[in-house]
């Protein structure tokens, strides 16, 4: 179905091909999943399935790609829309109309699909996703979430050959994303559509997976089998990782595979003393009542009490559209809040002006990037320190702790996900705020990128900061994470430490908990701690 022959392609001003050299078949009717590292070449390889890649973004490309025989150097983009779907990274992004229904539709009507033919496949559609009570909603009131999965749901009407996704599940729950796998692996088991999927949580897509194609970061591509490629790559879901750590052969793509496989481990472990629980009970940097988010007749956050102490990781957590979002902004002071208090060292900041409220309660949005508008890393820098009253270079040397060698004169937008999530955290930390607030800040991160970040998280709270990451990365949780806060319907409906929550909670446990449950570890870090201590 589709054929890339020596594909090698260069980005203008580019010093090395983003791929190179690329020969690859993805037959009709396989689920094909893409990883790497970020920055490895995942979105090129994506972008050049229907011409995007050179024709949109520029460059030089060699070589050939053909889908279903149709070559992307003889045809623009827009003739391979009735094969190709795509959904980029960004939903909203990509979003032509104001409502759901009418997103589901717009595409239809480009391709002249007959009217009764477009009503029957939205109402398929809507079913098909579980966004059917959205049909009527305005795009720019979803949650990221929903959002997520009606722009596939726009793409799908189409019935396309191929449908090419790009971290399709980043912004979803752990419930919602395997709600769209399934309805992804349906479309390929049942109708025989061809999915090529890039996605760095592979934990929850690699066991679904035909082919995988890695990138190892050299613009080259390693295909083969999940389990045979695995075995060498550099990212790697838990399981993988665990199952490498275990000397398990072959690899367990699942949880399933992997606690056939189990059961002399956790003999192992049953005789070892479990990991130490967090203790950390700092003093109360934040403390809210009874606060209350409503937009018109809608409830986002419904009465939430919550203290945030210094030294601790709260984890925010809860399906899409359950309040997080919104709490977040409420507490920072610059979103609405329509009851209740927040004090911090007796200041409310919603009732102080913006720079104030800095000072008080930083916030990285979902799309850190939406605080970048400068021209250079410098620039945001310097920009920073002034708006903070910051001695000039505080910012750049908080960036140097957090991603050194990020060149000053390179442009924000040009950075990696990481170096950008690093800038945004710098520029919100120069001011120098007690509490930090963070809004699903490992989208777009892979997993070393992910553990990296962790770490930085954890030593903000070491520096005394009280710190909250609204997340559904159930793994990150279980890496950085104190204490979780579960929300649902705008109340918080569990709050506890990191391994008592996480664990009660098929939803939320992190793999390498439902490996060796009953016992009490949640990452191969534990572990592999743990092994170290026993006889091999």
């Amino acid at each position: 179905m589709i054929e890339f022959d020596d594909v090698t392609m260069t980005y203008a001003d580019a010093a090395d091909p983003a791929i190179s050299g690329v020969s690859l078949h993805i037959g009709e009717g396989e689920l094909c999943l893409v990883a790497g590292r970020t920055g490895a070449g995942k979105s090129t390889l994506l972008r050049a399935v229907n011409g995007l890649v050179p024709h949109f973004t520029g460059g030089r490309l060699r070589g050939r790609v053909t889908v279903a025989g149709r070559s992307t150097r003889d045809q623009p983009p827009r003739e391979f829309a009735d094969l190709v779907g795509v959904v980029g990274q960004d939903p909203l992004a990509g979003f032509t109309t104001d409502t759901v229904e009418e997103e589901l539709a717009y595409g239809m009507e480009q391709l002249a699909v007959p009217a009764p033919v477009m009503r029957k496949r939205v109402e398929e559609t809507l079913d098909l996703l579980g966004i059917a009570e959205l049909r009527r909603r305005p795009l720019r009131t979803l949650s990221g979430g929903q959002q997520q999965r009606v722009a596939i749901g726009a793409v799908l009407t189409a019935h396309p050959k191929v449908l090419v996704l790009d971290e399709p599940t980043s912004a979803l729950d752990p419930t919602a994303a395997e709600e769209v796998l399934a309805a992804i692996t349906r479309l390929v088991h049942d109708l025989g559509v061809t999915v090529v999927v890039a996605e760095h949580r592979l934990e929850r897509v690699v066991q679904y997976a035909d082919r995988l194609v890695y990138l190892p970061g050299d613009g080259s591509v390693v295909t083969g089998t999940p389990a045979e490629v695995l075995t060498g790559a550099a990212v790697a879901p838990p399981v993988v990782e665990l199952g490498r750590l275990a000397g398990w052969h072959p690899l367990p793509l699942s949880v399933r595979d992997a606690r056939r496989l189990a059961a002399p481990l956790r003999t192992r472990l049953a005789s070892v003393s479990p990991p130490p629980a967090a203790t950390v009970e700092g003093p109360v940097l934040l403390r809210a009542r009874q606060v209350v988010v409503r937009y018109g007749a809608v409830f986002a956050v419904r009465g939430v009490d919550l203290d945030l102490r210094a030294g601790t990781v709260t984890a925010l957590m809860g399906r899409n559209g359950s309040g997080k979002s919104s709490l977040l902004w409420a507490l920072q002071g610059s979103g609405p809040r329509q009851g209740g208090r927040v004090d911090v060292n007796g200041v409310d900041p919603g009732r102080r002006p913006a720079r104030e409220a800095r000072r008080l309660v930083g916030l990285v949005p979902q799309t850190a990037s939406d605080l970048l508008y400068l021209e250079t890393v410098d620039a945001e820098c310097a920009q920073a320190d002034q708006e903070s009253g910051a001695v000039a270079g505080s910012c750049r040397a908080l960036l140097d702790r957090l991603v050194p060698g990020i060149p000053g004169q390179r442009h924000p937008r040009d950075l990696s996900e990481g170096q950008r999530l690093a800038l945004v955290l710098a520029v919100q930390l120069v001011a120098a705020p007690a509490v930090v607030l963070l809004d699903e800040p490992t989208r777009g991160l892979d997993y070393p990128g992910k553990k990296h970040f962790a770490a930085m998280v954890r030593q903000l709270a070491a520096d005394g900061r009280g710190v909250v990451v609204a997340t559904h990365d159930v793994e990150f949780v279980a890496t950085a994470a104190d204490r979780v806060v579960v929300m649902a319907e705008g109340s918080v409906v569990a709050d506890g430490p990191t391994p008592e929550v996480v664990v009660a909670s098929p939803a939320f446990a992190p793999q390498v908990a439902k490996v060796l449950d009953p016992l009490p570890w949640l990452t191969v870090d534990q572990v592999a701690a743990a092994l170290d201590g026993t006889p091999a």
